[in-house]
């Protein structure tokens, strides 16, 4: 008895934790505000460089406890993941209640399990391309496939996560995130030390495509023997749903329809084509999400709109959906206990206005800088250094634009000094930005995975955040080592990262 009141003291509900979390941030930054702790910001204002003194502010003082009152309710407002889950979950919710995801998933039931996690894994990494609306599709897309195969959701929904966090750098393909790194990679570098570059959208492709596949089969072997012992098989639920293959053939030629027109509205120079891109700007990618390009602000309403087609083609040809009312019902089956993401997401959302307000992460991201600058380390030890220090940037400020914004000025010509390329240094930092984001409750999708893991859960123990880190943390930790191996091989092989791009200048 004594032991099982002890694990209930150790073990902390996501919320609390947050909570407790929070307490933390609040009460560090409140003593670093009052020992005026600060560092040296560093930015590119009109084509120079300039330095500011960033403190840390004390959230216990008047101005911030009028911040945390003004402004809790409009940061969890304006929480963008919030409403693009709650379009998620429409679109779930019509494939299932429909039999759509039933009708696609069930013939893959005697798929080997090493295959599944392989496909799983690599679609994570090769998602990045639409940046972070993976997470939003493909988390709930994941969690229902597995339930279809007989297998465990909870398996699924770390795959899936590891995948796209840990492969987040990488892909088969640049993303948005490439082409705006690539903006600031270049003025940093033209600023001090090169005038003449000009960064290169496939200058890392060649080593985007061997990692993405390295990654991919070295994933799948860790899951396979770290997470999957861990996880017992779901037995499928029955269901009076049916399986038509003359709905699904009409589905499917529905889906292809929407998706050519799709496509026929992102492709530029057709008559009346390129409806979805900001044609303001210079490159396609920028062109597809921009900040005004239809496209980027549309792609989750596209997504919902084709389920709902779909998944009322399907149901309607089935007979799985008699009426329109049964339809409008079938819209929100998803929605059951899912009470608690919202829940999560509004004590994140507090959590991560807080932590931006005192500047904390920003003094702790420039002293880092800072520090690495005084060790004067070259090739190896330079980059080993960059790995871990962004690494722990990450975990305080998972925003990726906003950090390479606040780094580049100072990482680039430092390591342009040290005989590397912008290129590949720009590489390293998106590697190891998404090896921290694997292992913070700032970022608001490991926060959203950890709701689904809830949701998903069908084992006694409860699911934790500490927890979920110590199950994925092995796997998180091999991982970091074998990107450390692949970038220092690349950079002492002198391997070409792309077209025109090299590790070395």
């Amino acid at each position: 008895m004594k032991k099982k009141k002890n694990k209930k003291k150790i073990m902390l509900g996501p919320v609390i934790t947050i909570i407790i979390l929070t307490l933390i941030l609040m009460i560090i930054s409140s003593i670093c505000s009052m020992l005026g702790i600060g560092g040296y910001k560093t930015e590119i204002v009109n084509k120079s460089l300039e330095s500011s003194l960033v403190t840390v502010k004390n959230i216990f003082s008047i101005d911030g406890m009028r911040y945390i009152f003004s402004n809790v309710v409009l940061n969890f407002r304006a929480f963008e993941p919030l409403v693009l889950i709650i379009m998620s979950f429409i679109a779930i919710s019509i494939g299932e209640s429909s039999g759509l995801f039933k009708a696609i998933f069930t013939p893959f039931k005697k798929i080997n399990s090493k295959t599944t996690t392989f496909l799983v894994f690599l679609l994570g990494i090769i998602s990045s391309i639409i940046g972070e609306y993976s997470y939003i599709i493909l988390i709930p897309f994941i969690s229902v496939m597995y339930k279809h195969l007989g297998k465990n959701q909870v398996l699924g929904v770390l795959t899936i996560f590891l995948g796209i966090t840990l492969g987040y750098g990488t892909g088969v393909f640049y993303n948005f995130n490439t082409y705006q790194l690539g903006q600031l990679t270049q003025e940093a570098a033209t600023i001090e030390v090169d005038k003449n570059y000009q960064f290169g959208l496939l200058s890392n492709i060649y080593i985007m495509l061997i990692s993405t596949m390295i990654l991919a089969f070295v994933g799948t072997l860790l899951i396979h023997k770290f997470l999957e012992p861990k996880f017992k098989k779901r037995t499928i639920e029955d269901d009076d749903l049916v399986i038509s293959k003359k709905a699904l053939i009409i589905s499917n030629i529905t889906f292809l329809i929407i998706l050519g027109i799709t496509i026929y509205m992102i492709i530029p120079g057709l008559p009346n084509s390129g409806l979805l891109l900001d044609m303001k700007q210079e490159t396609y990618i920028a062109r597809l999400f921009s900040e005004s390009a239809p496209f980027r602000d549309g792609i989750m309403f596209i997504f919902v709109i084709m389920a709902m087609i779909c998944g009322g083609v399907y149901g309607y040809f089935s007979g799985n959906i008699r009426n329109t009312h049964e339809y409008s019902l079938d819209l929100s089956k998803s929605f059951d206990n899912i009470g608690y993401v919202f829940v999560l997401m509004f004590f994140t959302s507090m959590m991560s206005g807080i932590l931006e307000w005192t500047n904390l992460g920003e003094v702790i991201a420039v002293n880092l800088v800072e520090f690495m600058s005084s060790l004067q380390f070259s090739g190896v030890a330079l980059i080993v250094s960059l790995i871990f220090a962004i690494t722990i940037m990450s975990i305080l400020i998972p925003s990726t634009i906003t950090k390479w914004s606040l780094v580049s000025p100072m990482i680039i010509p430092l390591f342009m000094r040290s005989n590397i390329t912008p290129d590949f240094t720009q590489f390293v930092f998106t590697v190891s930005d998404g090896i921290g984001k694997s292992i913070t409750p700032l970022f608001i999708y490991f926060i959203v995975m950890i709701a689904f893991l809830q949701k998903d859960n069908q084992a006694s123990e409860e699911v934790t955040i500490f927890g979920t880190m110590k199950l994925t943390l092995p796997i998180i930790l091999m991982i970091t080592g074998l990107w450390i191996l692949i970038l220092v091989c690349w950079f002492l092989a002198g391997l070409p990262l792309g077209i025109g791009g090299y590790s070395t200048l």
